[in-house]
């Protein structure tokens, strides 16, 4: 089956599939629930085997009801589609990219390729984390739909959710779809049904952002244990009141503020996503490592100030 995966896994990325692979973290608490540890989470093969055979599923479900209506009336069926990046979002993330050193080519098929090389070539290096997400964020959102519009990220003409009926309610409404066909049952109502899909789609992006809320919180609240130890960090952004800064070891992101900057008067240079010191002309840019503690750590507000050491 390992093998197999493999060779699934190869054939999607030479179609054109995009292998986003977010660094994800999970807490080590203690009995009443607070943070000792921030440790990533390591994926390994038999994850990728897993999610493998769940792609292969859901895919061949679509595909089979697709078919199924292809030479009659369409049938009435939920699928999981994935639009095409928006060229402008996509060029905004190549220009953030290309202040980490990476360049990316946005010419049409080779976008994916591009994409791909990018992930390759950022693993295990300190900028993995932030272009990763950002990544992500540029592409179109994934959504449950009665349209047949193929799925982007996975280079899949028809793609569904089937594989998880006992926690998502798309997959439960596949489920009984799929019965209900190969009873010979009439299409049902196609805007009821997209009805559903779009009342999917809110919630499961309201799951999504309470997810990372929870996230945030705990690390917030792991920061707010370990105020007099130095970090190592990259900037992963620059404003005009200041530059966030990600902590290498816990993925936390914190702010350090220009206001807390007391060698130089600092200036933003919104062009080149850096500040610089006014008289000794100290540059602080996207990607460079800095040393910060942490000033403070809001739980209730998730958010963490931070200082340079």
């Amino acid at each position: 089956m390992n093998s197999l995966a493999k060779k699934l896994r190869k054939e999607r990325f030479a179609k054109g599939a995009v292998n986003f692979e977010s660094t994800e973290v999970k807490f080590k608490l203690d009995k009443q629930g607070k943070p000792l540890a921030v440790v990533p989470k390591v994926r390994k093969d038999a994850h990728k085997l897993i999610e493998e055979f769940m792609l292969l599923a859901n895919k061949s479900v679509a595909t089979y009801i697709f078919k199924m209506g292809k030479d009659k009336d369409q049938k009435t069926f939920v699928y999981r589609t994935h639009d095409n990046p928006d060229p402008e979002k996509v060029q905004d993330f190549a220009q953030f990219a290309k202040q980490f050193g990476h360049k990316i080519n946005l010419e049409g098929a080779s976008l994916s390729r591009s994409l791909n090389l990018l992930m390759e070539e950022i693993e295990g290096k300190p900028e993995q984390n932030v272009l990763q997400q950002l990544a992500v964020r540029s592409m179109a959102k994934a959504k449950y739909t009665t349209e047949t519009n193929g799925h982007f990220g996975l280079a899949f003409a028809h793609y569904t959710h089937f594989t998880s009926p006992i926690r998502r309610y798309p997959d439960l409404m596949v489920h009984r779809l799929l019965q209900h066909y190969l009873d010979e049952g009439k299409p049902p109502n196609k805007k009821d049904t997209e009805d559903k899909c779009a009342h999917s789609s809110e919630r499961e992006k309201r799951a999504a952002d309470a997810e990372r809320a929870s996230i945030k919180y705990k690390q917030v609240e792991f920061m707010s244990m370990a105020e007099d130890k130095v970090y190592e960090g990259i900037i992963t952004g620059v404003t005009d009141f200041g530059m966030f800064v990600e902590i290498i070891d816990t993925k936390c992101e914190g702010m350090v503020r220009m206001m807390d900057m007391k060698d130089d008067f600092y200036e933003f240079d919104e062009r080149n996503f850096r500040i610089i010191g006014r008289r000794r002309k100290k540059i602080y840019r996207l990607g460079d490592k800095v040393e910060v503690r942490v000033k403070k750590a809001d739980v209730d507000r998730r958010l963490i100030d931070l200082v340079l050491e």
